[in-house]
């Protein structure tokens, strides 16, 4: 039973990782002043041996000033061994703020930083949280191809401590095309370092796809897996509700999932 405990560890740490839904990768664009995001999601990873994530997870992200947000995901989370452990409860609890630092030109990307901490609010006994506080410091980078194709990624630095754990490294860069007026699809790649000191690197992707049902209601999807096989499938499915303070008429959809692009603003 320990040493089932000891592999999983090692094999699926770190394997759920929040960021620009329904991505792994995420992205320097804020939510628009004054607009909330509500997203209502689960996000789940499972190997041979383990299945874990979030059944669901709650997050939400505030416009606070022009080029800045909030952020916040409470979890409830799962860490499941197969004919095992079957582990249910809050997990770690994330915070953060986005700040976007350089616009978007023709030629030139935006650019910022999105800066979380995972407070350690799920129980590390039940595998349901880390059991100390997780900083992530990242810089991200997005650039429009055109009107169709967008791109966007960089690398991330996680401060991560706790006995046997280690500071880790994210790099991802995705790829996204508006097939629909309301339908994108996607594809990223990733790479993760080791977590744990006995931990090893990993290799991943993920295929998805926003469609926007309204406005304001959109339904976000991915699937993926990694290339050494230590995750076999990893799932993200999502709700988003989106509320402005302010009154707008929305011209265009932004191909990215986390805002609309060209607004026009009434008082």
């Amino acid at each position: 039973m320990i040493r089932r405990l000891i592999f999983l560890l090692l094999c699926i740490i770190p394997a759920i990782l929040y960021a620009g839904p329904p991505y792994d990768t995420d992205d320097p664009e804020p939510v628009l002043y004054k607009h909330w995001e509500l997203y209502i999601s689960s996000h789940s990873s499972y190997n041979r041996i383990s299945s874990q994530g979030t059944l669901p997870h709650f997050e939400a992200n505030y416009g606070l000033i022009p080029n800045m947000q909030l952020h916040l995901i409470i979890p409830i989370s799962f860490n499941n061994s197969y004919g095992d452990v079957k582990n249910y409860g809050l997990g770690d609890i994330e915070i953060g703020v986005k700040y976007r630092f350089i616009q978007e030109t023709k030629y030139r990307p935006q650019v910022g930083i999105f800066a979380l901490c995972e407070i350690p609010t799920g129980n590390q006994s039940k595998e349901l949280g880390n059991g100390k506080a997780q900083i992530l410091l990242p810089i991200w980078m997005q650039k429009s191809l055109g009107d169709k194709w967008q791109t966007y990624g960089g690398y991330g630095y996680w401060i991560n401590p706790g006995k046997d754990n280690k500071n880790w490294n994210y790099i991802g860069w995705q790829l996204q095309y508006q097939l629909r007026k309301n339908i994108s699809i996607g594809t990223e790649i990733y790479h993760v370092t080791a977590s744990t000191k006995n931990g090893q690197s990993d290799t991943r992707f993920n295929f998805g796809s926003i469609i926007d049902l309204t406005a304001k209601s959109h339904i976000l999807l991915s699937i993926g897996s990694s290339f050494n096989r230590s995750t076999i499938l990893q799932t993200y499915v999502g709700y988003l509700f989106t509320i402005s303070k302010l009154k707008e008429k929305i011209r265009v959809f932004n191909m990215k999932n986390r805002a609309f692009s060209k607004v026009n603003i009434d008082g």
